[in-house]
């Protein structure tokens, strides 16, 4: 069973949807012992980083991400679920973020003249080759929605990178903890390769 970690933030319909296309249960929960007994664990979300972070304090649901990590589980933040690990966003000076993982969120920069919001699909490479990419091809195309990127402190946990305006750290891993700044549940057949890897993770 993979939890679906529920905290108000979007996005959950097609993630769940998109599990149980898979064939896997999904489950999506605010609740600790459904979180802590699954086999996988999902943080989904659109939005803002300091609402975010609100939403999971008023859960309680922060303890319940650390024990997830703690426990080994394997789990996978998507999108704001990936920029919520780190440690802060320019989004949202001020707020402390999860600090599962070192780096910070920064602001696409406008001077690129490209388009902020990033809404589209970019190719990525792969400076290492992670278990979330078995079978996908380095130049894949994924859908990405976002106006802030991740900068993590430490390059061997960064997995996919996407050029916009800037080098794009689009997916890590580290032990048990996946992330992806883009929607691989929106990313057709590329994405669901990923999910599914992510699911054999589990098992």
């Amino acid at each position: 069973m993979i939890a679906i970690i529920d905290y108000d933030a979007g996005n959950i319909k097609s993630v769940e949807k998109a599990i149980q296309y898979l064939g896997e249960e999904a489950v999506v929960t605010r609740d600790r012992e459904t979180i802590l007994s699954a086999d996988g664990v999902i943080l989904p979300g659109v939005g803002a980083f300091g609402d975010a972070m609100e939403k999971l304090h008023a859960y309680g649901l922060v303890d319940v991400i650390h024990e997830c990590v703690q426990k080994q589980i394997p789990f996978l933040g998507i999108c704001l679920g990936l920029q919520l690990l780190f440690e802060s966003s320019e989004e949202s000076p001020g707020v402390k973020g999860l600090g599962v993982l070192e780096g910070k969120i920064v602001r696409l920069p406008a001077e690129s003249g490209l388009k902020i919001p990033h809404i589209g699909w970019n190719n990525l490479k792969f400076p290492k080759k992670g278990r979330l990419f078995e079978g996908v091809a380095e130049d894949s195309y994924v859908y990405f929605v976002h106006s802030y990127y991740l900068q993590a402190k430490d390059p061997e946990i960064v997995m996919a990178t996407t050029e916009y305006g800037a080098t794009i750290h689009a997916s890590v891993e580290k032990g048990n903890i996946f992330a992806c700044q883009y929607h691989p549940e929106k990313s057709s057949g590329v994405g669901l390769k990923m999910l599914e890897n992510f699911i054999k993770l589990t098992k």
